[in-house]
Formats: C-alpha cells, sequence, structure tokens
C-alpha cells in the first residue's frame, strides 16, 4: 500500500454511503481481552505486587526486583540521552507549561438573590496516574503532557507507570522528561496491570483517583473497567487509534500533506488518516509522494498497514470540506487552505486544529504547548482535549443570611411540596419559623 486507500466524490454519495466512508478501522475490545483484563485486575487486586512481577516477566519478558524506579536509574537515565536531547525535552516542557498555565480558573462569588451567596471553587485531584506507553516506540511527549497539568494543577499524588524494556529498565527519555516536569514516584509497570495497580494499589503503588493516559486495547479496557467500579479510578477520556483529517486545497504543498498524513500513519497500524480535498491534481500529487516517501522511513510496514484504512474525499470547495470533517469529528484536524483561519469558525469537532501550511500536526505532539491527549473515534463530538481542568474539580458553596433563607422559603416549599419531599419544605421552614419567633420575642 503505497498510496491513499479509497477515493470518493462526496457529491456522488448517498446519506449512508457517506457515513460508510468516514468508518473508522474496528477496535473494541473483544471478549477475550476483556476476559484477560479482568483477569489481570483480580489478580493485581489479591496479590498485588507479586502478581506485577509476574505479570511483567510473563507479558513483558522482564524480570523486576524493585518495581519503583530508583534514584540510581534516574541518574543514569540523564547520562543516556545528548545535551540536545534534553534541551529539547526542556522546551517543550516550557511551551506546555506556558500554555496550560493560563488555564488556571479563578473562583466566582455570586449574590443570586438578597442574603444568597453563591460560590464556585477548585481543588486538585488528590492522586493521579499517568501512563505513558512504550510499546512500538517510547512516548517521552506523553510525559510531559501528563505531567505539566498535573503538576500546575496542584495535584499531591502523581504516579506515573510506563512499560520496562527487556532489560529491567524503563525507556530513559520518558525518565528524563518525568523527573524534568517533577514526577519522582515512577514504576516500571505497562499494560492492564499498571492500570490495576494504581487503581486499586499495592504494598508498593499507591491507589489514584484517576487514570491519565493513551495504550492498547487492553489498556482502554483496564481504564474502562476501573472507572466503572466505585473502588477503582475514574479516567480522563474515551480513547482509540490515533487519526488526522487534512484539508487541502489546490495551491496545497502535496509533500506536507503527504507527510502530515504519514506522521500519523506511523503510531500504529489501525491508525487512521483521511484527505480531503476540491482538487483531483492535489490528490494525485499526495499519492505520489506518499509512494516517493515511504522507502525511506523506518516504520514503513507499520505505515502502509495503516494505509489500508485511509481515505480521499473529492468535494467541491472548502465549505464542503468542513462538514466532512465536522461529520468525521477527527483527533487532530490540519487545515492546508488559503485564508485558514477564516475558516475556524465553521469548525465544531475537532480535538486539536492546525491552521495554515507552516503548522504540522507534529507541533502539537511535541511542543507547541497544546496538549496532545485527545478525544478520537469520534468523541470529539462530546469530548475536549487534556487541559489542566482534568486534574482539577470544582465545588459550589452557598451561604445565606436569615434575610436570605426567609426570601427563599416559600420557593422551596412550594417545589419541595410539588415533588413530594415533605422534609426538604420542612428543613428550610423551622428556620424561618425560629426567626420569627425570635422576632416576636424581641418584640
Amino acid at each position: 500500500m503505497n498510496k491513499i486507500a479509497q477515493r470518493h466524490n462526496w457529491s456522488d454519495l448517498s446519506a449512508q454511503q457517506r457515513k460508510n466512508a468516514l468508518l473508522r478501522p474496528a477496535v473494541a475490545a473483544g471478549p477475550q481481552t476483556i476476559a484477560g483484563v479482568r483477569d489481570i485486575l483480580t489478580a493485581v487486586r489479591r496479590d498485588g505486587d507479586q502478581a506485577l512481577r509476574e505479570l511483567t516477566a510473563r507479558l513483558d519478558k522482564a524480570d523486576i526486583t524493585d518495581l519503583r524506579v530508583s534514584d540510581t536509574e534516574f541518574a543514569a537515565a540523564r547520562t543516556a540521552l545528548t545535551d540536545a536531547q534534553v534541551t529539547a525535552i526542556r522546551t517543550a516542557i516550557a511551551n506546555v507549561t506556558c500554555y496550560h498555565e493560563a488555564q488556571q480558573p479563578q473562583a466566582k462569588k455570586v449574590q443570586t438573590a438578597a442574603g444568597v451567596v453563591c460560590e464556585r471553587i477548585f481543588r486538585p485531584v488528590p492522586a493521579v496516574g499517568l501512563y505513558v506507553p512504550a510499546g512500538t516506540a517510547p512516548l517521552p511527549s506523553t510525559a510531559i503532557m501528563l505531567a505539566v497539568p498535573a503538576g500546575l494543577a496542584g495535584c499531591p499524588v502523581r504516579v506515573l507507570c510506563t512499560p520496562p524494556r527487556p532489560d529491567g529498565t524503563a525507556d530513559p527519555a520518558v525518565l528524563v522528561a518525568a523527573a524534568e516536569c517533577g514526577i519522582t514516584e515512577v514504576y516500571k509497570i505497562g499494560g492492564a496491570q499498571a492500570v490495576a495497580a494504581m487503581a486499586y494499589g499495592t504494598e508498593s503503588v499507591p491507589k489514584v483517583d484517576k487514570i491519565f493516559g493513551p495504550g492498547n486495547a487492553w489498556v482502554t479496557a483496564a481504564k474502562t473497567e476501573v472507572a466503572a467500579d466505585p473502588a477503582g479510578a475514574a479516567l480522563d477520556m474515551p480513547a482509540g487509534p490515533s487519526e488526522v483529517l487534512v484539508v487541502a486545497d489546490a495551491k496545497a504543498d502535496p509533500r506536507a500533506v503527504a507527510l502530515d498524513l504519514l506522521s500519523q500513519a506511523e503510531h500504529g497500524v489501525d491508525s487512521q488518516v483521511i484527505l480531503v480535498t476540491d482538487s483531483i491534481a492535489l490528490a494525485d500529487a499526495a499519492d505520489a509522494e506518499i509512494a516517493a516517501a515511504l522507502p525511506a522511513l523506518p516504520r514503513r510496514d507499520i505505515m502502509e498497514q495503516s494505509l489500508a484504512h485511509s481515505r480521499c474525499m473529492l468535494v467541491k470547495d472548502t465549505a464542503e470540506a468542513i462538514e466532512v470533517s465536522n461529520a468525521y469529528a477527527p483527533e487532530h484536524l490540519i487545515m492546508q487552505v488559503a485564508n485558514a483561519r477564516d475558516w475556524l469558525d465553521s469548525i465544531s469537532n475537532a480535538g486539536s486544529v492546525f491552521l495554515g501550511p507552516f503548522t504540522p500536526e507534529a507541533v502539537g505532539d511535541y511542543c507547541s504547548g497544546t496538549n496532545h491527549v485527545l478525544p478520537t473515534y469520534g468523541y470529539a463530538r462530546a469530548y475536549s482535549g487534556l487541559s489542566l481542568a482534568d486534574f482539577q474539580k470544582s465545588m459550589s458553596v452557598q451561604e445565606l443570611t436569615a434575610e436570605g433563607v426567609r426570601g427563599l422559603q416559600p420557593t422551596v416549599s412550594t417545589l419541595a411540596r410539588l415533588e413530594g419531599l415533605d422534609a426538604h419544605a420542612r428543613a428550610v421552614e423551622v428556620r424561618v419559623e425560629r426567626l420569627d419567633a425570635a422576632t416576636d420575642k424581641a418584640g
């Protein structure tokens, strides 16, 4: 596969054919995966660290004595990276920090009626678990995207899990990124067993309240399972394979379009890339550039399998292209069209948007500052990308004076009895009766 697999003329498709053309690869965890995940969760809850070591030996082919990364391992990781690599990590952290610092919420206090004050205040999630994959490629960038907002939110407990390499060590770049973000509690645990350890706690791994980070079908299934368990931990968002939709007009650079598509295709064999264009010449040129670029790329085999899910939609103009994009709700949307910003108000469903010819999706993955943990598989219709708010929770506060409770009593009494909840009404009325009695006594 050395070009976009399927090409469709959007205007020629029926409503059902359009839906079919935008279908994603099936990724739902099958019964066997779910059963396997549940077995792992049960084993970790029952046997703790012993189960983690056994599962790590069996699944990751690594013998681990100490699950937690030691200070010595952190120091060794730093020496394994060049100064240029550390500088790149620090630059990414600085930009991600700058963007997320601007998201700090402000407490609000409103007087809704005389003597009635309502407030909204914020608190960090007390304990968070950060999962950083290291399957076909380690992801220090994900460590940054999770650890920076967790630190800015002030989460007191921040635990990071990442799979070990066969020699029993964690990826050095992931460790350096974690350390640079102030994460010192890192465990060499991967897969569903890492989710189980963070959700329920073991002798070594503390229990957390919420788990963040991408992963394979086993990790995703495990996060879903523990989120449905009151004794488990919440999850950040639904997730699926990575995806990109590129809207390009006739003047777009076909080489840039091709490499934007390939950069997403190289994430995994189930990733999906879609080109939407009003130019057949651009579509042909992008195919030619894909074929030219593939032979020199190390992850060619993965990209060729991913391209089997690829699509090219031919549309009449950019407005129709955005209709296609909104229907698909991509994780990443790249707008390689003239005056790209002018179309921003028309975009309603996308995890992250990249405007103009000089904004490749790769900058968002690493260091523009936005978060690369984004809703996939169409969840951008209802979910946002990861932000500082995901590591915080808000509480509402209300305080009434005597005047306030007296003023609201008739409304509460009427509505409470309308719902058949007399105790609600009486809880307010007894306070007003006490105020009336005190007034009568004073008089």
